[in-house]
């Protein structure tokens, strides 16, 4: 199967009550607990993604990826947090600057640095909370085209210019 991608400077656009609802539910948990659902989402995906997403033509993801790779894992983890709740932050900016296929390009990647040790993992021992359950068993009942969707529209409305409208 194909990686799914939404063409360059496009906004993206809920396309299935299915992505609708996935991302009511998603946006009602705390940062970290997204930052999970994220990292598990990426995990339920990328043995699917065939071969992998196309690098963007700009390679902007890699050079964010790159500069949140260089950062102590404390402050990877703050960038991520600040790019989720849209922080007026220079990495958030440099996100929200980027186009739809390279925002969700950086959060793919990010997921091949947490498996490769690059970038700060949830801890070993972490849980998802309790509320979370419905969540996961929506999702999971989900098409694989409609959990690529739900991530890409996810991750498309973060960093700090998608905050400010």
């Amino acid at each position: 199967m194909a990686f799914l991608s939404i063409p360059q400077g496009l906004m993206p656009e809920i396309h299935s009550e299915n992505t609708q609802r996935a991302l009511s539910m998603f946006q009602q948990y705390d940062i970290d607990t997204q930052l999970a659902l994220l990292w598990y989402g990426y995990l339920d995906i990328k043995d699917e993604l065939n071969p992998a997403p196309p690098p963007t033509a700009d390679n902007l993801a890699r050079i964010i990826y790159g500069e949140i790779k260089a950062l102590p894992q404390d402050e990877q983890l703050q960038v991520q947090r600040d790019i989720l709740t849209g922080a007026d932050s220079q990495m958030s900016r440099s996100y929200s600057a980027m186009s739809n296929s390279a925002r969700i390009e950086v959060w793919l990647l990010l997921g091949q640095g947490m498996e490769s040790g690059e970038i700060i993992n949830i801890p070993s021992d972490y849980k998802l909370p309790e509320q979370t359950h419905e969540f996961s068993d929506f999702i999971s009942g989900l098409s694989f085209e409609e959990r690529v969707e739900f991530m890409q529209v996810a991750v498309q409305q973060m960093g700090a210019a998608s905050k400010t409208a």
